[in-house]
């Protein structure tokens, strides 16, 4: 009797086991999925007595990568005044699809969004397909370039107008250690029938960890048009200081 209740005893203990392994490897699985990595920056400037000034920056942005698949969107904006007077209005948005064909090669879809007020531009959308490749590809570090053509929709010093051209990009992206990490990206789009029109976006940044959940950001935006609005100039340089929140 007793050896019956002993084996009946160990087969309860290997039942609860089993089911218990099983729920923990479950678990395992289930947090080693890819998971989205967001985050939240507010940059905030503001000066009084011989000058009044104020400069407001905000900005959302999350991604998640597979094997297979990447996606990339971001929505960012600014607003600034200077002695009562505008003097910085923008709204930008951008996303991006990567499909992994292999481990460095991937096709992509790229769509990107900008109103900027005091350059007089009222919208300007781009659409451009295309493909990439991972020049580096390390878990700290990656180089990738992207070509493909683009049409562009905007309104610019209240003209509208609609045109194909060709993008190349370049976007490169290092971390030292959990807690700091430089990028830098580059894209170049001239109109296809006439390339003295285009457009260069460039961006450097450094980011740098102060808990687990915040971080200090530093970022350099350069905007070039080659035909701006009329009395307009040309470039657009932004220096920007942030508190980012992640989760």
């Amino acid at each position: 009797m007793k050896r019956r209740i002993f084996a009946v005893f160990i087969l309860a203990v290997l039942a609860v086991s089993g089911r218990a392994a099983s729920t923990n490897q479950t678990a395992v699985v289930s947090t080693n999925k890819p998971a989205w990595e967001s985050s939240v920056s507010v940059g905030l400037s503001l000066t009084r007595g011989n000058s009044d000034t104020l400069l407001t920056t905000a900005a959302f942005k999350t991604r998640k990568k597979t094997p297979e698949n990447e996606y990339m969107f971001g929505v960012d904006g600014s607003y600034g005044k200077n002695d009562s007077v505008k003097n910085n209005e923008t709204l930008h948005g951008v996303s991006q699809y990567n499909h992994l064909f292999g481990e460095r090669f991937y096709g992509f879809f790229n769509l990107e969004g900008l109103h900027d007020g005091i350059a007089d531009l009222q919208y300007r959308f781009t659409l451009s397909p295309g493909a990439g490749y991972y020049f580096i590809k390390e878990t700290n570090t990656t180089l990738a370039g992207e070509v493909g053509p683009a049409l562009i929709f905007q309104r610019l010093g209240g003209v509208d107008t609609t045109y194909a051209s060709l993008r190349l990009a370049e976007r490169f992206e290092h971390k030292f250690n959990d807690n700091a990490r430089v990028w830098q990206k580059v894209e170049f789009l001239p109109q296809v029938n006439k390339p003295d029109n285009f457009l260069i976006n460039a961006e450097i940044g450094l980011e740098a960890s102060i808990s687990k959940k915040l971080s200090l950001q530093v970022t350099l935006q350069d905007n070039f048009v080659n035909q701006p609005a009329p009395r307009r100039k040309d470039n657009d340089v932004k220096l920007i200081s942030s508190l980012v929140y992640k989760f």
